[in-house]
């Protein structure tokens, strides 16, 4: 379990089946019946299988794409199915390009080959490519969370606590994407007025213009990973709330404090990247 994977977290969007084309449900309905464990295992022997593989070469080759399901109640209190693809081989396509802006050969050779780079464009359709990345359900992030996520969700929103072998393997919260939107609206507004050069900022906007592309019908997942197991409980949808809203009443002490809290909590996680 622990130690196995990267500590990687996820922002994912779950839409009902009808803000799918026809191809895509065809896709969905093929694996809908598929669980959640069963889901998260089939990816991560995948992800194994790919890097483990003899030829060097990490992008996904064939296959079809991973659908998560997830069953939220619906406002009459049934079970509702929403379902978010994994968009695999787009996102991996991003992560490559992100790696050459940061890292230079020969180190960015040995993890990602030229040769690995081109096959991969070719294998990609471009049409697909480019409506995928206009709609791109999955975001994640590494060695933390980003706080503007934290601003989408409330305590008493669902959450879901995974456990194996007695230990927590993942949390996952859930709203539904009109209520967070709301709440990234909010704080937007909140901070344009009180603090209007904090980074926060300009992250809560992009993550609303990102949110408005998809189904208000749809419902935001954030999956912590194995992160979980490092800070959970975790309250740091609380804490940054506390700070945006004493930044707002003009209470510094009270900002200075939310952030101490949230810095105590994640900062050691961001240093245990570096760590050898």
């Amino acid at each position: 379990m622990t130690g196995r994977f990267p500590y990687v977290s996820f922002l994912r969007i779950y839409e009902p089946l009808d803000a799918f084309d026809d191809q895509q449900q065809l896709l969905i309905l093929a694996q809908r019946g598929r669980d959640r464990e069963a889901t998260e295992q089939l990816d991560r022997s995948e992800s194994l299988r790919r890097i483990t593989r003899p030829v060097s070469d990490p992008f996904p080759h064939d296959g079809q794409d991973i659908v998560r399901v997830l069953r939220y109640p619906s406002a009459e209190g049934l079970s509702t199915p929403y379902y978010c693809p994994n968009q695999l081989a787009v996102r991996s396509t991003l992560a490559a390009e992100s790696l050459t802006q940061n890292l230079r050969n020969p180190l960015l050779g040995l993890l990602v080959p030229d040769a690995a780079r081109v096959a991969q464009q070719e294998r990609l359709d471009p049409d697909s490519f480019a409506e995928s990345l206009s709609k791109l359900h999955t975001r994640s992030a590494t060695w933390g969370i980003p706080f503007g996520w934290f601003v989408l969700f409330r305590e008493d929103d669902r959450i879901e606590v995974v456990e194996d072998d007695g230990g927590i393997e993942t949390v996952r919260l859930a709203a539904p994407i009109s209520q967070c939107i709301d709440r990234a609206r909010y704080a937007a507004a909140s901070l344009a007025i009180a603090a209007p050069g904090l980074d926060l900022l300009e992250e809560l906007t992009e993550i609303t213009e990102w949110l408005e592309t998809f189904s208000l019908a749809g419902i935001v997942e954030l999956d912590y990973g194995e992160l979980a197991h490092l800070v959970f409980p975790d309250d740091s949808p609380g804490d940054v709330r506390a700070g945006i809203e004493c930044l707002v009443e003009g209470d510094m002490t009270g900002a200075a404090a939310a952030y101490r809290r949230l810095a105590a909590r994640w900062i050691k996680i961001r240093q245990l990247a570096r760590a050898s």
